[in-house]
């Protein structure tokens, strides 16, 4: 089940992990937080701000990964997975990320600075995966970028489509 951070200052949340670890449900709760629920940021919004804590509460096996590290995620989320496999029990799993954009098409984003946005732009999930990619010759910088072109082509494609499409 996965959710933002947002979600979890809800009550429908704790009664869900209440519930799942009361009846020993096999559900791995992943929580994508990316700092801010709307344009609120986890400071202003929770009493808590390392979300995977609030499983604590409930008695829940619980970690927080890196979500900006594909490589990261996928080691975390195998690791918790099979802990809801082998031991029949929930499990919370945060992944520490961070939007650039706003949470839709009319978020004003007054609510951070220029400069925040631009040093989580720094340590990009696919910048960090091409590396990951490159450092373990798993493939060559020509073949990402004939990969990063391919897939360029096919936004422009979709965009095109799009705006020709009637309304």
């Amino acid at each position: 089940c996965i959710f933002g951070d947002g979600a979890t200052n809800i009550g429908y949340f704790h009664e869900a992990l209440n519930l799942s670890k009361a009846w020993g449900l096999r559900v791995l709760w992943v929580c994508e937080n990316n700092k801010y629920g709307m344009g609120t940021t986890v400071e202003r919004a929770s009493a808590v701000l390392d979300i995977q804590q609030k499983a604590e509460g409930y008695a829940m096996k619980n970690s927080q990964v890196d979500g900006m590290d594909v490589m990261k995620v996928y080691e975390a989320a195998q690791e918790a997975i099979n802990y809801v496999r082998t031991e029949s029990q929930p499990y919370l799993l945060e992944a520490i990320t961070y939007r650039y954009r706003g949470h839709s098409m009319g978020d004003p984003e007054r609510y951070r600075k220029a400069e925040e946005v631009k040093k989580w732009q720094e340590n990009d999930p696919i910048g960090i995966f091409n590396k990951y990619l490159l450092e373990k010759k798993i493939a060559t910088r020509k073949t990402l970028d004939e990969i990063e072109a391919r897939v360029e082509e096919e936004v422009l494609k979709a965009v095109e489509f799009a705006e020709a499409s009637p309304e």
